[in-house]
């Protein structure tokens, strides 16, 4: 399904691919697999996430089961620019949380050869597209959607309903704070 081999540097052809879905759904798992591929595949791989993301480690990426990749944090979509020398394969996870620019930083990698593989939210706490994701999709050349299991009924989810009354955009948490949700529990959930 996904272009891993190695890439020919004579012939260089950059893409995007995006990973997205609620929280608990395996995004970030799915992005440290990939980049792990690439890895053995001796390509040189370069991993960002926001700086705001402290929740498991200061500068790695960690997924809710503990799988962890070095990565460099910066506090702006544009940073990634300066640090993304000299690689094949770029990743960036929590995606949601950049500015809007990083669309256009991630169609210049993919324009410059590099393969960007891009993990984030698609939907915030209330159901509605969540910062750049849905432009990335939308330019993006391979989209995945994965899915969690819905904490109310066992379905499969795909909304991440914020379980504590606080309205601000932007939360970090865990189980405590979230839970997946699919369509009809994350209705009831919201008393839509």
């Amino acid at each position: 399904m996904f272009l891993e081999s190695a890439i020919n540097p004579s012939h260089r052809r950059g893409w995007i691919e995006i990973i997205c879905g609620s929280m608990f759904s395996g995004k970030t798992e799915e992005l440290i697999r990939r980049l792990n591929r690439a890895r053995i595949a001796k390509q040189r791989v370069e991993i960002f996430k926001p700086s705001i993301d402290t929740r498991y480690d200061e500068t790695n990426v960690v997924s809710h089961n503990e799988n962890s990749i070095t990565s460099t944090p910066v506090q702006a979509s544009s940073q990634i620019l300066i640090y993304a020398n000299n690689v094949d394969v770029v990743g960036i996870d929590e995606a949601q949380f950049f500015d809007d620019e990083l669309v256009s930083v991630c169609n210049k990698l993919a324009g410059s050869g590099i393969r960007v593989i891009v993990a984030g939210l698609d939907m915030d706490f209330t159901g509605k597209p969540f910062g750049p994701i849905p432009d990335l999709m939308a330019t993006a050349e391979y989209v995945t959607k994965v899915h969690a299991i819905c904490m109310q009924c066992g379905n499969l989810a795909h909304y991440s309903h914020r379980k504590t009354a606080d309205e601000k955009l932007v939360m970090l948490g865990e189980t405590e704070s979230y839970e997946p949700l699919c369509r009809e529990c994350f209705t009831k959930a919201r008393g839509k």
